[in-house]
């Protein structure tokens, strides 16, 4: 169950006095559990950056051996005060992350623990600014991408997921979540039938999935047109990235307030948790290494894609 731990974090997040603090004060009655929050200024405003650490039984933290994963919730901001007001629909990143987060301390604290540490990180603005896009506008952030991807894609993760609203497009018309192909190292790579199988088993439903160009695995800020900034951490890692899109069958704008469905957000919350279970335990591959190493053998490094 993901539901109750998704509407805890609405509740705290909906509110134009949210921040990294009120988050922190909720895991202060789970023991063992890490989190950092650090505010950032940029140009544009500022905000809350979350780092926050599950460790597991047989974690690197720990000394352990078992793989760390990764669950980045990505987004602009969680609000667009005060041209709107309420929580707009790209918070939806940020809710998931920190979801998963409180579901993952629940589990711990009733012995359910995973082999592997889990590290999550998102960031926490209730006025981020708003910027044009088509084919409706964008949610702007208050610090520019490569100071999000600093703060948000650790080292240490071994395999990432990115949840990210991807309502404001054509391209995918479906409520509910959908996954992208693995991104490595400036590959676009196939759908992972693990991460297929974990989706069909957590919706209860066929798996959904979305096409992403060349274009979207570069660097914001090289003139080029985005899907969104879903595969952005896919630019600062050599680790294996897949987007978790929260959709819907119409386009709604990021900025668009009333449109975060929480049905949708804990399903993203329910299918994180399953991975994450099982990449640690070394279940679920995000990608075939003989195959990857085939075709950079063939082609080449395609880091260049990663860089502007």
């Amino acid at each position: 169950m993901t539901l109750k731990q998704t509407l805890t974090i609405l509740d705290i997040l909906d509110s134009a006095y949210a921040s990294g603090e009120q988050v922190k004060n909720l895991f202060s009655d789970y023991p063992g559990i890490s989190i950092i929050v650090q505010k950032v200024t940029g140009e544009k405003g500022s905000t809350d950056f979350i780092k926050i650490v599950v460790p597991g039984t047989e974690g690197k933290s720990k000394g352990g051996s078992a793989p760390t994963f990764g669950i980045i919730g990505r987004l602009g901001g969680i609000g667009a005060r005060p041209s709107r007001i309420g929580m707009v629909s790209d918070a939806d990143g940020a809710v998931a992350a920190i979801a998963s987060a409180l579901k993952l301390a629940d589990m711990q604290l009733k012995g359910d623990k995973l082999k592997g540490d889990v590290i999550i990180t998102t960031h926490i603005c209730p006025d981020a600014p708003t910027r044009p896009h088509e084919p409706v506008d964008f949610m702007d952030s208050p610090v520019d991408i490569a100071t999000m991807n600093a703060q948000e894609v650790v080292p240490e993760m071994e395999a990432i997921l990115s949840i990210d609203t991807t309502k404001g497009n054509r391209i995918i018309n479906h409520k509910g979540i959908a996954i992208s192909p693995t991104v490595k190292e400036g590959y676009i790579l196939r759908v992972s039938e693990d991460l297929l199988r974990i989706m069909e088993m957590a919706t209860g439903q066929l798996p959904v999935t979305f096409p992403i160009t060349m274009q979207d695995i570069t660097p914001y800020g090289n003139g080029l047109f985005h899907i969104n900034s879903i595969l952005q951490p896919a630019v600062a890692t050599d680790a294996p990235v897949v987007g978790v899109a929260v959709t819907a069958q119409s386009v709604v704008p990021g900025c668009g307030t009333g449109a975060s469905h929480e049905i949708d957000i804990a399903t993203a919350v329910r299918f994180a948790i399953e991975v994450a279970k099982e990449m640690t335990n070394g279940t679920c591959a995000f990608y075939d290494k003989d195959e990857f190493e085939r075709i950079t053998q063939l082609y080449g490094s395609m880091k260049i894609l990663q860089t502007k």
